[in-house]
C-alpha cells in the first residue's frame, strides 16, 4: 500500500508533517510505503538529520505550495507543481492508494471534486466526523460542512454512505442510523427533516432508528447521525469550542479530552472515487500521525470499492 502525504500543507509545515511522518512509521504495517510530496531538499535533509528509516519513504519533488490564503480554485490551476496538485495527479493515476493533507481545505475539495470526482450514482459527497459518546464508544455525524444546503434524497444517500463507513472502517455491525431533528416524533422538524424521515423510515438500505435530538448526540442512541452540512458544522465547532474552553480554564476531563482533533487527525471525503483525508490546518505531529493512520484504515477497508458496489 502506498499513501501520499502533503508535506507542505498546514500552519506549521513542513516541520510538523515531517515529525508526524516519523511517528506514523512506528504504527503502520511494514508493507505500507509513504510518498511525501513537497520540496525534495527540505524533506531529504530532515530525514537524514533525524536518522529516519527511509526504506519506506519516497520523495516526490513539488516546487510550489498552495497557501492557506490562496483562492483554492485559482491556485489549483495556477500552481500545477504544488504538493496538493501533484498528489492528486498521482492519486488519479493510481500511483498512490490514498492522499492526505493538512493544507488548504478548499484546494483539497477542488482536487476531490474536479480530479477524483464523485462515485457514479452519488449526488453529493459528504464529510463525516467522529463523536465521542459517554460510554466510551464513538458515533459519526455527517455531513459536517461540505454541503450546507441539502435535499431529502441527498441526506438519504448520506445515510447509505455513512453506514458503510461505520461498518467497514469503524467496525460497527449493522450501524444504527438516526436523523438529527428538533424532536423525536416523526411529524417534528422543518420540511427537509420531515421529507427525509419519510424516505428513511421506508428504507431497507440501512438500519434507521428514527429522529434524535441535540442532547442525544453524545448518548448511545445511534451510531450514525445524519444532518446537512450547515447544522453539522455548527455542532462540530461547538463541540471543539467546549474542549477549548475547558483547556483554557485548566480543567482536565478524560471524556472531553476525546474532543481533541489530534486524536482523529483528519476526516475523509466520503463518496468520491479515491481515498482523500483532510487534516486540520493547525495539526500537531500527533494529529498528522493519526491522519496518516486513518488514511491507512480507510484504504485497507476498501471503502471506496464498497460504496461503488452499493451505488
Amino acid at each position: 500500500m502506498r499513501l501520499g502525504i502533503d508535506i507542505m500543507g498546514g500552519d506549521y509545515a513542513p516541520l510538523v508533517p515531517l515529525q508526524g511522518i516519523a511517528m506514523a512509521l512506528e504504527h503502520l504495517p511494514v508493507d505500507v510505503q509513504l510518498v511525501l510530496y513537497g520540496n525534495y531538499d527540505v524533506i531529504n535533509s530532515y530525514i537524514k538529520e533525524n536518522k529516519i528509516d527511509d526504506s519506506r519513504l519516497e520523495i516526490v519533488h513539488a516546487s510550489q505550495v498552495i497557501e492557506m490564503q490562496d483562492s483554492p480554485a485559482l491556485a489549483f490551476n495556477q500552481k500545477p507543481d504544488s504538493s496538493i496538485v501533484v498528489g492528486f495527479k498521482h492519486l488519479k493515476a493510481g500511483l498512490i492508494n490514498g492522499f492526505a493533507s493538512a493544507g488548504s481545505t478548499g484546494a483539497m475539495m477542488v482536487g476531490a471534486m474536479q480530479v477524483i470526482k464523485a462515485i457514479e450514482g452519488i449526488m453529493r459527497p459528504c464529510i463525516a466526523s467522529m463523536v465521542p459518546r459517554l460510554n466510551g464508544s464513538y458515533a459519526i455525524i455527517a455531513d459536517v460542512g461540505l454541503n450546507p444546503d441539502c435535499k431529502p434524497d441527498v441526506l438519504y444517500q448520506y445515510a447509505i454512505i455513512s453506514s458503510k463507513y461505520a461498518q467497514f472502517v469503524l467496525g460497527i455491525d449493522n450501524p444504527r442510523i438516526a436523523l438529527l431533528n428538533i424532536g423525536s416524533e416523526p411529524e417534528k422538524g422543518n420540511l427537509l427533516a420531515k421529507a427525509t424521515y419519510e424516505m428513511m423510515v421506508q428504507s431497507n438500505n440501512f438500519n434507521f432508528v428514527g429522529n434524535i435530538e441535540g442532547y442525544d448526540i453524545f448518548k448511545d442512541k445511534a451510531d450514525v447521525i445524519i444532518t446537512d452540512g450547515f447544522v453539522g458544522n455548527v455542532i462540530l465547532k461547538m463541540a471543539e469550542g467546549f474542549y477549548w474552553l475547558l483547556k483554557k480554564r485548566n480543567m482536565v476531563d478524560d471524556y472531553f479530552a476525546k474532543f481533541n482533533f489530534e486524536n482523529y487527525g483528519g476526516t475523509p471525503i466520503l463518496g468520491i472515487n479515491k481515498t482523500v483525508i483532510i487534516g486540520h490546518g493547525a495539526s500537531t505531529p500527533k494529529a498528522i500521525m493519526n491522519m496518516i493512520i486513518h488514511t491507512h484504515k480507510v484504504v485497507k477497508a476498501e471503502l471506496v470499492q464498497k460504496l461503488k458496489e452499493a451505488f
